[in-house]
């Protein structure tokens, strides 16, 4: 498929793929409105003192940290600490209910653990976060020490007061004796100033290892020890429903899935819905698309005498020349409209097109040759009584005078059906039909037939043998593909010169760009209007006298503007 193929399904479907998003997402903005609001709160625990107090800290203190972090991960979700916290708070429910709305996890690289609780009331979840950690201090293995270890501080930090206090006195008389020692002159005093001196610097080394330890104690603590660092805040946005996300991710979802069944049933769907369509299911020439037309009966349908103005008039046009155009070499005077199933559009594609040949000032006839479901007299609101079964099965040699009707569009004549013959296809198939068909070319410019359905019966393929050129009509939406290609088959069986289709009843979900290209620019009003009238009318005397040179044989050829302005037409 080519990218204007896809932007075609797509418009065809658009209303479908707006209609799932809409309704995917306001489905979850009620539900994510209906939902009750959702608060997470957490609190921060570090684990073993040192490894975050120590400047110094070795990757195995490190690594015992985070270890020991594991397991606390671990402890947070598992009974003890959640029934302990049931009963601390008064939490009307059982611990399995609360695990589900418990969370632990450690902060990658470091000994940090978090513990989230999630609740409707923002207090509460930042109380159970609080009470969850405190009963995980409670519950470590290093909890009973804590009393044991307060009782021995006061006695180590005197112990390191003193110590302090000793090496600094120790210190200053070592500085003393070194001064001492610089004034002494007899070898005998500097050998007594240094002795004194080292027993003090031996000393003060003893105090300060002892020191070191006292601080060891007193600062790194044990590598299980756990604490709070960042207790719980109450939160002030909830966490669950995320509307905008929900809503967001909902339509999403809709349109993928609406996209998927649009293809899907574009792929499933073996009908002829544009041009394009043509081409690609029997190879043949689009001549043109005409818009569905609104109103109900026949005496709506002359859209090209009652609405010249109008954009499915305007296509009719195009039609007319692009016919024109696709018989440049040998001009086709006698045209066949046929469809390949019933109820397709044929017949008023005949008339239209008639009455835009006649109004190009082509002497016309529209033979009415659907002798089984006639419709000519209805769209023109002629008698039926006399027609061609009359000139077909009276006496001499047959003749369409006094069988012709006229019409109020000037230069337009039709040939109505008459009454139904028992026998449709051996008429249309007689020599007397040929006879007939040859004189009506011989006195007018175009003679245009409405024939049976190419499938339905054999009188299309009959009478296409007979014509200088068949359009095919097919209904947007409705002929199938298939029914499309074994017409074309059936007809160029016979010979016939099928010069191309044209898509009826094109609308806009299914025409896509082409609906726009024939219909958006044709429907505007005012100047512009005026404009393409004028042009119009000259391009209609230009196409009148350059098919009518094509048809009686005269050498000179169309002026280049005259092409111009009929290439533009179409």
């Amino acid at each position: 498929m080519t990218l204007r193929q896809y932007f075609t399904v797509v418009w065809r479907w658009l209303w479908l793929i707006v209609l799932a998003g809409t309704v995917a997402g306001g489905s979850a903005y009620v539900s994510s409105r209906s939902m009750p609001r959702v608060y997470q709160s957490t609190t921060t625990l570090m684990v073993g003192q040192k490894a975050i107090r120590d400047p110094n800290v070795t990757a195995q203190d490190l690594y015992v940290s985070q270890q020991l972090a594991q397991t606390y991960v671990q402890m947070a979700t598992r009974q003890p600490i959640l029934q302990a916290t049931i009963e601390a708070l008064g939490l009307k429910e059982d611990w399995t209910t609360l695990r589900g709305r418990v969370n632990a996890s450690l902060v990658q690289g470091t000994a940090l653990l978090q513990v989230s609780a999630l609740d409707t009331s923002p207090e509460w979840a930042a109380a159970i976060a609080d009470e969850l950690a405190r009963q995980m201090i409670l519950q470590s293995p290093t909890a009973p020490e804590e009393a044991q270890r307060t009782k021995h501080r006061a006695f180590v930090e005197q112990q390191i007061a003193d110590l302090q206090a000793k090496i600094e006195a120790a210190q200053k008389q070592v500085a003393d004796l070194e001064k001492q020692l610089g004034e002494a002159f007899s070898a005998r005093q500097i050998q007594d100033l240094q002795g004194q001196i080292n027993v003090l610097q031996n000393q003060i080394n003893t105090w300060q290892a002892n020191y070191a330890q006292l601080l060891n104690f007193m600062e790194g603590g044990s590598p299980n020890y756990l604490a709070v660092i960042e207790p719980a805040q109450v939160p002030t946005e909830p966490v669950s429903p995320r509307t905008t996300m929900n809503v967001l991710l909902a339509a999403g979802i809709g349109i993928l899935l609406a996209l998927g069944a649009a293809f899907l049933l574009e792929y499933l769907d073996d009908t002829v819905k544009s041009p394009d369509d043509l081409v690609s299911a029997a190879g043949l020439t689009p001549l043109g698309a005409v818009a569905r037309m609104r109103g109900e009966g026949y005496e709506n349908k002359l859209v090209t005498a009652r609405h010249p103005r109008s954009s499915i008039a305007e296509a009719y046009r195009t039609l007319r020349t692009n016919i024109q155009f696709s018989t440049l070499d040998k001009p086709a005077r006698t045209l066949l409209v046929t469809s390949p199933g019933a109820l397709e559009g044929k017949s008023v594609t005949s008339a239209n097109l008639a009455v835009s040949m006649a109004q190009a000032g082509f002497k016309t006839v529209l033979v009415d040759a659907d002798l089984r479901r006639p419709a000519q007299h209805k769209i023109f609101g002629l008698p039926n009584q006399q027609g061609l079964t009359n000139a077909l099965l009276q006496p001499g040699e047959p003749t369409a005078d006094g069988h012709l009707q006229a019409t109020e569009i000037e230069n337009l004549r039709v040939l109505t059906s008459g009454p139904i013959p028992p026998n449709p296809s051996e008429l249309l198939g007689s020599a007397r039909m040929q006879a007939l068909l040859q004189r009506l070319k011989e006195e007018n410019d175009v003679v245009i037939f409405d024939s049976p359905p190419a499938l339905v019966v054999t009188d299309a393929s009959v009478l296409a043998t007979r014509v200088d050129g068949v359009v095919m009509v097919t209904d947007s939406g409705r002929t199938r593909r298939d029914m499309v290609v074994r017409a074309r088959d059936a007809l160029r069986k016979v010979g016939a010169n099928l010069l191309g289709g044209v898509v009826n009843r094109l609308s806009a979900r299914s025409g896509g760009y082409y609906y726009y290209y024939y219909y958006y620019y044709y429907s505007a009003d005012g100047d512009g209007e005026q404009k393409r009238k004028r042009k119009k009318k000259h391009a209609e005397h230009s196409e009148k006298n350059g098919f009518l040179r094509g048809w009686f044989g005269r050498s000179r050829e169309r002026e280049p503007e005259s092409e111009g302005e009929q290439a533009r037409e179409g």
